[in-house]
């Protein structure tokens, strides 16, 4: 009777002299085990355990199902959840992000200590010899990739909430779309030794269609000079256009990004905007909206700020980025001021021809401006702007997204506010379908960047944006 229940029962009740049944039963446990965790001790050891970890199987493979259901499904309600989901002052997003981290992570310790138990219920030495060593390594193989799999899962998990924390952290108020349109401030910040303070050497202006997802990229000169402002403090102090101010202590230029000098350094910035600080930007800022949406004619509620001291780091975290170079430049520049040629002051070149270039190599190609024009340097900045858009696809995204995500903390600032973090996040799907169009406020656009006609330049963002659409005149 003992013996038939032995055949019966292998798994829970072998016959341990049976080296070949023992070395099967040993595959079947470790592979089963991993494959659905709780199992093997199911079916070969402790039955309590068992029902643990299969317990704990089935919550996590419901848990994903209904993620996987809800993204086809809702995908805008669960990126709110996810994200923007506040009740007061309490950011449930971020409580839920944390819960699932810490289940991630606590289903990862299960699922090895489910392997380590798998690996004692094999009974290694009752196996042959040669399968002995192969079940001994798969194990270990297989729990190592559990552990990886549940710590990489929730890594993820917490960088996405600690950068949507510390990106998102402050944010201006909800606004409804202008004329169709949300317009965000895009600022690129070079703040090299021997400046007087950080200025906006880049500057431009990212429309979005609020339901279509087109998108449109103004570029901005950075010394576009004498321009506008929308209605508020500087057109109070400059309601004939912008003038510079030379002063040996405190002066600048007419040229927009002067605009942080001036009202950081040289003027009370808090006086001008007291509620910049509360909204997540800073007085420079503010003004440079204000300038922005004079020289556009169009509403700006929100900024994004790159810092190009980061900049490198993004690219790298997203694999480099593919550009073709149509123009030899040089790496380098500081001696170029004195009159030097670039062969004696260059650290390095960037050859024409379609490159791969890591992040240092895209920081110069978006930074050289000695050998070329403020026109040239503003076009490979928009060149790169779209090569890392379209670098962020599902996969570099899922597969470096750690990466990303740090360096997005380092990298950028902004005012959006969280609660609109998903709306965004699906414009921006929408846009990555459609191409992006461009304007430069460069000649031969401008004709006369010293001297720009901003009613032509409001006329014209007005046209690009609002296109009147041709209709088909009726036959007689």
């Amino acid at each position: 009777m003992g013996g038939a229940l032995i055949e019966q029962r292998p798994l829970r009740r072998p016959d341990p002299a049976d080296e070949r049944m023992m070395t099967r039963r040993g595959w079947w446990l470790v592979v089963l085990g991993w494959l659905i965790p709780g199992s093997a001790q199911a079916l070969a050891g402790s039955r309590r355990l068992g029902r643990f970890g299969l317990g704990a199987t089935l919550w996590a493979w419901g848990i994903i199902i209904l993620f996987l259901l809800g993204t086809l499904l809702w995908r805008d309600g669960v990126v709110w959840l996810l994200t923007s989901w506040r009740i007061g002052p309490v950011n449930v997003s971020g409580a839920i992000l944390t819960i699932a981290q810490v289940l991630i992570a606590a289903y990862g310790v299960l699922w090895i200590v489910l392997g380590i138990d798998t690996l004692r219920l094999v009974r290694l030495v009752r196996t042959r010899t040669p399968a002995r060593y192969g079940i001994a390594l798969l194990s270990v193989a297989l729990m190592v990739v559990s552990g990886g799999t549940a710590a990489y899962g929730a890594g993820t998990v917490g960088a996405a909430r600690d950068a949507i924390g510390s990106v998102f952290g402050l944010g201006g108020p909800t606004v409804p779309p202008s004329e169709g349109y949300y317009n965000i401030l895009l600022l690129g910040a070079d703040s090299g030794e021997g400046r007087d303070s950080m200025r906006f050497d880049s500057i431009s202006v990212v429309s979005i269609h609020a339901e279509t997802g087109a998108t449109t990229i103004t570029g901005i000169p950075r010394d576009l000079p004498h321009f506008p402002f929308s209605p508020g403090p500087m057109q109070d102090l400059y309601p004939y256009g912008h003038e510079g101010h030379a002063d040996p202590e405190c002066g600048w230029g007419s040229g927009i990004n002067q605009l942080r000098t001036e009202v950081e350094l040289c003027r009370d910035g808090a006086e001008l905007y007291p509620d910049a600080a509360g909204h997540g930007s800073s007085p420079g800022v503010e003004a440079t909206k204000d300038a922005a949406e004079g020289i556009l004619g169009i509403e700006i509620p929100y900024y994004v700020f790159i810092d190009m001291h980061g900049f490198a780091d993004l690219v790298d975290a997203l694999g480099g980025v593919e550009i073709e170079v149509t123009q030899r430049l040089p790496k380098g520049g500081g001696p170029a001021y004195e009159g030097q040629p670039a062969e004696e002051w260059a650290i390095g070149w960037i050859e024409p021809g379609v490159q791969r270039m890591d992040g240092d190599t895209a920081q110069w190609y978006a930074r050289s401006r000695y050998t070329t024009s403020d026109w040239d340097r503003m076009k490979r900045q928009r060149q790169l702007q779209e090569a890392i858009l379209a670098q962020f696809t599902p996969e570099v995204v899922l597969t470096r997204f750690q990466a990303v995500a740090q360096a997005g903390q380092n990298l950028v600032e902004t005012d959006l506010p969280q609660s609109m973090l998903s709306y965004f996040v699906d414009l921006g799907l929408k846009a990555k379908e459609q191409p992006v169009t461009t304007v430069e406020l460069a000649p031969p656009t401008v004709p006369d960047p010293e001297n720009p006609d901003y009613p032509a330049i409001r006329e014209l963002i007005a046209a690009t944006l609002h296109p009147v659409e041709e209709t088909e005149t009726p036959a007689p």
